[in-house]
């Protein structure tokens, strides 16, 4: 399972976003943290269809998308999506 995460270089809610990612895979050893600078990965994010930073995608170990969080998550919010991805 994967946390993507999508940002930009001045963006103050990615930081928040960080934490709130790094605490959840903390939590969820099988989680890895997958981070994204749309600037620097235009390709990636457009193919995602980012829109705004930051953005949360959770995929599962087949590569499905089970959630999606425009702005920063709550941590029970990425629990929430991780337990689904399972």
């Amino acid at each position: 399972m994967e946390f993507v995460l999508f940002t930009s270089a001045f963006c103050e809610p990615c930081l928040q976003t960080r934490g709130v990612l790094a605490e959840a895979a903390r939590l969820v050893p099988v989680a890895s943290v997958v981070e994204f600078d749309v600037a620097r990965h235009t390709d990636v994010a457009e193919a995602a269809h980012i829109r705004s930073t930051p953005t949360v995608v959770v995929v599962d170990a087949g590569g499905t998308e089970v959630f999606r969080a425009t702005g920063v998550p709550t941590l029970s919010q990425v629990l929430v999506a991780a337990a689904k991805a399972v």
